[in-house]
């Protein structure tokens, strides 16, 4: 399949109303960008917009509403047609302009620039649909040096876990063993990850950053490739099954510390579930693991060649005795013990050497003239 066709393909995936269904009724995901947008009029009263990949429409209503003079709703399918009778709906057709088009070859009145860009680019493990890369595009073509990007801030987590419906729910199904099977099922997913929503207390240990990325200064060469080597201490006794990866996306905030209007999007486990779930790479065979045995692996991240939408995910099991503990590091081993004991007493003589000095000028700073309390 050439690029084209699969451009194409891309774009008339979201034709498919199901899909819009799914991502509006998604509470977590669309309160969050209407409280980021409602909660922050100051960025959006009387200002120009663009939202990127706008769909139905809903996030351009949003801006709307929170005051903005003028919303250009950028939709590359042919939703873009009943995404104008929403807007017209909600007779806000005076304020937003639906352009049908890539925003690639957008050209605004004036090559003019806005104040704000919206957009929900985000795929499963963020990466997946590689939407980004147009809103970085629109980025550079578009936003004024002082504007400002929602959502402003995005970061990957991974963490090992159990994967108890692929692994342990066939040890006895329906009263039938089926350990066979499933062991047949996690080959075929050899391939691919798979799309689960993984319980909190089937994560196996504290989640650590693959990438983190800041709207406005990220490039287009920042989205080629990934790796991450790491090591940590199982946080409790388990069955070492997959690595569960996750996003997490940050909004601006207009308070300036005076209140709390910072929206976070959070797909992790500990939070209310998404249409996004979690990513998870499930591992053939499983490892039972102790608490604070340490976990070693390494996960790479390439852009596929041929899709550029799409990310290659490899995994590689390490051996903990060879490769570099991150310093304090949770595992058992004796040498991580020793450092975190050392790590720690050196905090300790620091923070008494503090409270010391502390007490000492505290003495100093009120001294008791007994001439004075004579006269």
């Amino acid at each position: 399949m050439d690029v084209d066709a699969i451009q194409n393909n891309y774009f008339s995936s979201y034709e498919d109303l199901e899909v819009h269904k799914l991502m509006v009724e998604d509470e977590p995901r669309t309160l969050a960008y209407k409280n980021a947008i409602l909660n922050n009029q100051s960025y959006f009263k009387d200002k120009i917009v663009m939202d990127v990949g706008s769909g139905t429409g809903i996030l351009s209503i949003f801006c709307a509403q929170a005051g903005a003079k003028k919303v250009y709703a950028v939709e590359a399918s042919n939703l873009a047609g009943l995404s104008k009778e929403i807007i017209r709906e909600n007779n806000l057709q005076n304020v937003i302009e639906v352009i049908h088009s890539k925003v690639e070859d957008v050209i605004l009145p004036n090559n003019s620039k806005v104040d704000v860009i919206v957009s929900e680019w985000m795929g499963f493990y963020l990466l997946h649909e590689g939407m980004l890369e147009s809103v970085l595009m629109a980025r550079d073509k578009f936003l004024k040096d002082d504007g400002h990007m929602f959502p402003e801030s995005a970061a990957v987590y991974i963490a090992p876990c159990s994967v108890p419906s692929l692994y342990q729910k066939w040890n006895d199904i329906y009263g039938v063993k089926m350990t066979n099977f499933a062991k047949e099922l996690r080959a075929s997913k050899g391939n691919k990850p798979e799309i689960l929503t993984i319980k909190p207390e089937d994560l196996l240990g504290t989640e650590v950053i693959l990438c983190w990325f800041e709207m406005k200064e990220t490039s287009l060469e920042d989205l080629e490739s990934f790796t991450i080597q790491h090591v940590l201490g199982a946080s409790r006794d388990g069955s070492y099954q997959g690595l569960c990866i996750w996003f997490e996306c940050l909004f601006p905030d207009s308070s300036d510390g005076e209140g709390d209007n910072r929206v976070v999007l959070d797909t992790s486990p500990k939070s209310a579930p998404t249409h996004w779930k979690q990513t998870l790479i499930v591992f053939p065979q499983e490892q039972a693991v102790e608490e604070g045995e340490p976990i070693a692996f390494q996960l790479d991240m390439n852009r596929d060649p041929i899709n550029g939408r799409r990310y290659n995910l490899q995994v590689t099991m390490l051996d903990p005795e060879v490769v570099e503990h991150p310093q304090p590091c949770s595992c058992h081993m004796t040498k991580c013990i020793l450092v975190k004991e050392f790590l720690k007493q050196h905090t300790d003589h620091v923070l008494n050497q503090k409270n010391e000095i502390n007490g000492t000028n505290i003495l100093q700073d009120e001294p008791i003239d007994e001439d004075d309390d004579e006269s």
